[in-house]
């Protein structure tokens, strides 16, 4: 009896725990991290603000693992269609950059949130340790063009970082909620124009 107690309290606590980050998600995804308030999340719950820490640490803890999922995800789904692209390494940078870019401008307030708003240091941690996730993915695709001739000479290490970054500046004005941008093009027309100037500043040809 006390074992079967003892499962039932954990399970308890895991169904609680994963109601606590699915509602501060949902706040991410709408308000950004700045909107997911320890108040906001138990009300969501229906739980008081207190009974938070019995399951996480701090707020930052909480951000952390919410930062983790939503950054997993969308990392499986470049990942994904990287590997699903044809094996030639022009087609999994084009692969690389729609996936990424089509997926931030389907999801801008969450995009905006795990790229660029200001957070602690603790979610500053898990948004490096996802950069450098990107990066080497990227950096294995340059290798392979590099090698096949298809790209010119370059260390695929430092053009992926400046990849990225380029995928993600030409980003900020579209994403960000604190700035009314008027779309100046289409949103295909700009995940185009972004895959085309990735593949341009690496030596490849333009789709």
């Amino acid at each position: 009896m006390v074992y079967r107690r003892t499962e039932r309290t954990k399970r308890h606590a895991r169904t609680k725990e994963e109601a606590l980050v699915h509602a501060a998600h949902e706040l991410v995804a709408r308000k950004g991290f700045a909107g997911a308030k320890v108040a906001a999340v138990a009300e969501a719950c229906g739980v008081s603000a207190g009974s938070l820490y019995s399951y996480f640490g701090s707020r930052d803890e909480l951000l952390a693992q919410v930062f983790r999922r939503a950054a997993g995800r969308e990392l499986a789904a470049v990942r994904g269609a990287v590997d699903a692209a044809p094996a030639h390494p022009e087609a999994r940078l084009r692969a690389f950059a729609d996936t990424f870019t089509r997926r931030a401008l389907r999801g801008r307030r969450l995009a905006w949130s795990l790229l660029f708003e200001p957070v602690s240091p603790v979610v500053e941690r898990e948004r490096l340790v996802y950069r450098r996730e990107y990066a080497q993915l990227c950096e294995g695709v340059i290798r392979d063009g590099v090698a096949a001739g298809l790209f010119a000479r370059q260390n695929a290490a430092i053009a992926a970082s400046a990849a990225i970054g380029a995928i993600s500046e030409a980003l900020v004005g579209r994403l960000s909620p604190e700035v009314s941008q008027k779309a100046e093009v289409p949103d295909e027309q700009l995940v185009a124009e972004i895959r085309d100037f990735c593949l341009r500043a690496l030596g490849g040809t333009p789709s």
